[in-house]
C-alpha cells in the first residue's frame, strides 16, 4: 500500500516538473515584445471593426432625418462610400499620410506595402485598417449634409478625392508627423482632422450646390422639412455613440501594458460623459427656447459631445470632460441656428456638429493638456478647416460645372430613389 502510494508520488511529481519546464520554455518563447505586439494589433483590430461599425450609424442617423422618398440613396451613398474610401485609402491615402517627411506637409503618391516589422508594436494591416475606417468616417459626415439634393455618382466621385487625397494629406499633417505636430499641435482622435474636416467638406458641398427646393421661402426663412423616421435616427445615434469607444480607445495605439490599459479605461469613461454631458445640455436648452424638446437636439447634442472630447479624452478630469461636452450640446442647439440664419441647408445637423464642435474640442485641448496651447490649437484647427473647405469648394465647383451634381428640380421633387436608385426603400403599394 505504502509503496503504491510512494509510486504515485513520485509518478506526479516527475510529470508535473516535466509540464512545469515545458511550460515556462513556452512562455519563455512569447518575449514581453511579442505579448504586447498582439495585444496592440487586436485593440487596432477590435477598436476598427467599432469604427466600421459608425459607418451603418451614419447611414442609420442620416435615413431617418431624410424624407422616405430618398432614403434608398441614402442607404447606397453610405455603402458605396465605404466601399471606395477602403480602396482609395490602400491606393494612395495611407502613403499621402504617413509618408510625409517630418515637419512637410505631403508624403507620396504609392499604394500601401504592408511591412511586418515588430518593432512597430502592432501588424501593419491592423494599423491600414484602423486608419482606413477613420478616414471613411470623414467622407461619411459630407453625406448627410447634402442629402437629398445630389446625384450618385457625382458624389461618389467626391468621395474618392475625400478619401484619396484631401484627407489624408491634412490628417497626415499631425498624425503622420507633418508640420502641425513639429508645432506642437495636438488632436488625439480626430476632433479636427476627421470631424471638422468632414465638416468643412460638407460646408463647401452645401453652398455650391444650394439648397433643398422649399427649404428656404422667397424672402429667406427658414421652412422645416420633418424627418421621416425619428426610431431610425435614434438607434443610428446609439451606433455612432457605441463605435466611438472603439474612435477613441483605439487611438492610445497600444494596450500591451498595465498603463495602456488603464488610459483605455479613461478614455472610456471620458467619452461617454462628454456624450452624456452634450445630450442633457441640448435638452435642456431646446425645453428653455423652444417650450419643448427637440429629439434632433438631444440626438445631435449627444454626438457633438461625442466630437468635442475627441480631440483629447485621455488627459482630462470628469468634470472637465462634463464641461467638454456641454459645450458640445450648447453648439448643437444654437450651432443649428446659425446655420440656418446663413441659409445654408444642412439636413442632418452635421456642420454644427462635426465642423463647430470639432473646432472648440480642438481648441479645448489646451484646458487639461499642458504641453499644448490655446494658439497653437486654434492655428492647426483652422488650418485644416480652411484648406479642407478651399480644395473641396474647387472639387464641388469642378463637378457642378463638368457633369452636374444636382438632379434637375422635377426629379428632386420625385425623390433620388425612384430617379436614380429604382428601388423604394418604403414601398406601399
Amino acid at each position: 500500500m505504502i509503496k503504491s502510494r510512494l509510486k504515485n508520488f513520485l509518478f506526479f511529481l516527475i510529470f508535473g516538473s516535466c509540464a512545469l519546464f515545458f511550460t515556462n520554455e513556452a512562455a519563455a518563447s512569447n518575449s514581453p515584445d511579442e505579448t504586447a505586439f498582439v495585444f496592440n494589433t487586436l485593440l487596432f483590430l477590435i477598436c476598427g471593426f467599432l469604427v466600421m461599425w459608425m459607418a451603418a450609424g451614419f447611414a442609420m442617423l442620416e435615413s431617418g432625418m431624410v424624407r422616405t422618398k430618398n432614403v434608398s440613396t441614402i442607404c447606397l451613398k453610405n455603402i458605396g462610400l465605404y466601399a471606395i474610401s477602403g480602396i482609395m485609402f490602400y491606393i494612395v491615402g495611407y502613403n499621402l499620410a504617413y509618408g510625409i517627411p517630418e515637419g512637410g506637409y505631403i508624403g507620396s503618391f504609392t499604394s500601401f506595402i504592408a511591412s511586418e516589422d515588430i518593432a512597430t508594436g502592432y501588424a501593419a494591416h491592423s494599423d491600414w485598417f484602423f486608419q482606413m475606417v477613420f478616414c471613411a468616417t470623414t467622407v461619411s459626415i459630407v453625406s448627410g449634409t447634402i442629402a437629398e439634393r445630389i446625384k450618385v455618382w457625382p458624389f461618389f466621385l467626391f468621395a474618392a478625392i475625400l478619401a484619396g487625397i484631401i484627407y489624408p494629406i491634412e490628417m497626415g499633417w499631425q498624425w503622420g508627423g507633418g508640420w502641425l505636430a513639429a508645432m506642437g499641435f495636438s488632436d488625439f482622435a480626430g476632433s479636427t482632422l476627421v470631424h471638422a474636416a468632414g465638416g468643412a467638406a460638407a460646408l463647401a458641398g452645401a453652398i455650391i450646390i444650394g439648397p433643398r427646393i422649399g427649404r428656404f421661402t422667397a424672402d429667406g426663412k427658414a421652412n422645416p422639412i420633418p424627418a421621416s423616421n425619428i426610431p431610425l435616427a435614434t438607434l443610428g445615434t446609439f451606433i455612432l455613440w457605441l463605435g466611438w469607444f472603439g474612435f477613441n480607445g483605439g487611438s492610445q495605439l497600444a494596450i500591451g501594458s498595465m498603463d495602456d490599459a488603464i488610459a483605455v479605461s479613461d478614455i472610456f469613461v471620458n467619452t461617454n460623459i462628454a456624450a452624456c454631458s452634450g445630450l442633457i445640455v441640448a435638452v435642456a436648452l431646446s425645453q428653455a427656447l423652444f417650450g419643448k424638446v427637440d429629439i434632433t437636439f438631444a440626438l445631435n447634442g449627444a454626438l457633438a459631445g461625442l466630437v468635442s472630447i475627441t480631440a483629447e479624452p485621455l488627459a482630462p478630469s470628469v468634470p472637465t470632460a462634463i464641461l467638454v461636452g456641454g459645450v458640445g450640446g450648447l453648439i448643437a442647439v444654437f450651432g443649428t441656428k446659425l446655420i440656418e440664419n446663413l441659409k445654408v441647408d444642412d439636413v442632418v445637423g452635421a456642420l454644427p456638429v462635426h465642423l463647430l464642435s470639432g473646432i472648440w474640442g480642438t481648441i479645448a485641448v489646451a484646458i487639461s493638456n499642458d504641453g499644448t496651447s490655446y494658439a497653437v490649437q486654434t492655428i492647426g484647427a483652422l488650418s485644416v478647416v480652411l484648406f479642407v473647405f478651399a480644395i473641396s469648394s474647387v472639387v464641388w465647383i469642378f463637378l457642378k460645372y463638368t457633369i452636374g451634381v444636382r438632379p434637375t428640380p422635377e426629379e428632386e421633387l420625385v425623390g433620388s430613389d425612384a430617379i436614380e436608385v429604382g428601388i423604394e426603400a418604403y414601398n406601399d403599394k
